[in-house]
């Protein structure tokens, strides 16, 4: 497969994802995309659909980190875009508990996590993790502008994604908030991605 088609992949990745997960989560009963991570998309009787989008986008992801391995700029970059990628896949093959309520009729927050739950919340850390150093990675490479905008995108992918967590965790000031933050996050770190793919490609 050819470097072009590779990194091709880590610029498609985060747009599909996007498109898919705001699809998945349109007129699903119960669902509040404000208070309810994506994540639980994946839970019900639609739920393969959310799965099938953390598989393919890892899988895409996957793909960019070997073009990226292939072409630079950073081989720790590549192996940080890679992780991410397992975390996504990870992510889409251990479904998470139920939390903030969703599904309806369940408590906002479980007294114990279920073995699957509890691995899809360490992939998901590892991935959140592992494209947070990324940003920071990628930034040392060429011009200031670009690495100003990466620096701000770790920074912000990462707080956003703290706030997403604390609110997951039932805390009082964000609760209601969680989906929004952790859709922010994810889009900071999307665009991030996509960027950098453009960027590597045609410049």
């Amino acid at each position: 497969m050819g470097n072009h088609v590779l990194l091709t992949c880590g610029m498609a990745a985060g747009p599909l994802f996007t498109v898919a997960y705001l699809l998945a989560g349109a007129g699903r009963v119960g669902y509040r995309p404000f208070r309810h991570p994506v994540s639980s998309l994946a839970l019900g009787r639609t739920g393969w659909a959310q799965t099938a989008n953390f598989l393919f986008a890892g899988l895409l992801s996957l793909t960019f980190a070997v073009g990226l391995w292939r072409v630079g700029p950073s081989l720790v970059g590549a192996l940080l875009i890679g992780a991410w990628a397992v975390g996504l896949l990870g992510a889409g093959a251990f479904r998470t508990d139920p939390v903030s309520g969703y599904p309806p009729g369940t408590p906002d927050q479980l007294q114990r996590h279920t073995r699957a739950g509890a691995l899809h919340d360490l992939f998901s850390l590892i991935g959140f993790l592992a494209l947070t150093v990324a940003c920071f990675v990628f930034a040392l490479s060429d011009s200031t502008g670009w690495t100003v905008y990466s620096i701000a995108s770790g920074v912000l992918f990462a707080t956003t994604m703290a706030l997403a967590s604390a609110a997951f965790d039932q805390h009082r000031r964000w609760a209601d908030r969680g989906g929004l933050l952790q859709r922010i996050s994810l889009t900071i770190g999307w665009t991030w991605q996509t960027l950098l793919a453009v960027r590597i490609l045609y410049t």
